[in-house]
């Protein structure tokens, strides 16, 4: 990948940033919006336990930034499996079935949000958090290593996959949602699984086509939509993990080893959703940026829950 192309790819995703926060405005300071409800739809990063599991450090605490973020509000947050407003699922794709590991049965984020719209309609008070691209990225990147199709395929693939997600964050707008908090993937490049594989350049790039396609579908949405910039929090805690009261940002702290396909970055890899405290490497997990290859560990999920709180307060 060259330097060209990164620039230009920057470049490209601050400008639909800026335009997408500049159509709404700046926003008042003291915020006017009180949620009554927090509804969620996305993969393993926003997932708060449809399976009874969560992709983190498992510790029956909050441990997962959309729970952060719906506490902060003082709004419980459970999963529709629980009766709740959580459809986020782990390993869910986009658009596109099987899921990372290969399984037909999880609903696609498209899904999610058909089941809600089915029985619901948004309202003002609602708040709704809508998250992709990770899951996506992996199946892609997997298919890329089988050699079943060239890195071209896989990122116009994975471009098609960012406008399909901004597809259904339209859908909401067009059905009533209001307030809408939009979340791509981070720089998977940054990532253990990233270091592990030698893919650090081809990680890079695929998540920024992901969340650039996915700004610029959204740009003239900015009266009902704010992304949140999962990449931007992610990049400064895993650069300057001391500056964030964190001390290891390039190793999981779980060593749960999933002989599945588990994440779907192979088998026989750590899968965080079958961490608890009695399977991490330090007790003190909470200095971690990641619990497995992919996902974070608990404390970076809490500060990426805040700092998205501090963004939406900042914003309506």
């Amino acid at each position: 990948m060259s330097c060209h192309w990164i620039r230009r790819g920057l470049l490209a995703l601050a400008s639909a940033s800026a335009l997408l926060v500049a159509a709404c405005g700046s926003g008042s300071i003291e915020s006017q919006l009180q949620p009554t409800r927090v509804v969620v739809f996305g993969d393993g990063f926003s997932d708060v336990g449809q399976t009874g599991k969560r992709y983190t450090v498992n510790n029956n605490a909050t441990n997962i930034w959309a729970q952060q973020l719906a506490e902060s509000f003082g709004v419980p947050l459970s999963t529709v499996a629980a009766g709740g407003t959580s459809y986020a699922t782990g390993n869910a794709r986009v658009n596109t079935k099987p899921d990372a590991a290969g399984n037909n049965a999880t609903p696609t984020v498209a899904e999610q949000v058909g089941t809600f719209l089915a029985g619901n309609a948004p309202t003002a008070n609602d708040l709704v958090v809508v998250n992709g691209g990770i899951s996506d990225i992996i199946v892609e990147t997997a298919q890329l290593n089988a050699g079943a199709q060239t890195a071209e395929q896989m990122l116009a693939d994975v471009k098609q996959a960012g406008r399909d997600l901004a597809a259904q964050v339209r859908r909401l707008v067009q059905s009533g949602a209001t307030h809408v908090v939009v979340v791509g993937t981070y720089d998977l490049g940054r990532s253990p699984w990233a270091t592990a594989t030698g893919q650090a350049s081809l990680l890079s790039e695929a998540s920024t086509k992901f969340n650039t396609e996915l700004l610029v579908s959204l740009v003239d949405l900015g009266a009902n939509v704010l992304y949140v910039d999962a990449a931007l929090l992610y990049n400064l805690m895993i650069s300057n993990p001391e500056f964030y009261a964190l001390s290891n940002a390039v190793d999981p702290v779980c060593n749960s080893v999933d002989p599945g396909p588990g994440i779907g970055i192979g088998a026989g890899q750590v899968n965080s959703a079958l961490c608890t405290t009695s399977t991490v490497i330090h007790t003190n997990y909470g200095l971690y940026v990641f619990a497995d290859r992919v996902y974070p560990a608990p404390a970076a999920h809490i500060k990426f829950g805040d700092y998205a709180y501090s963004r939406i307060r900042s914003r309506w």
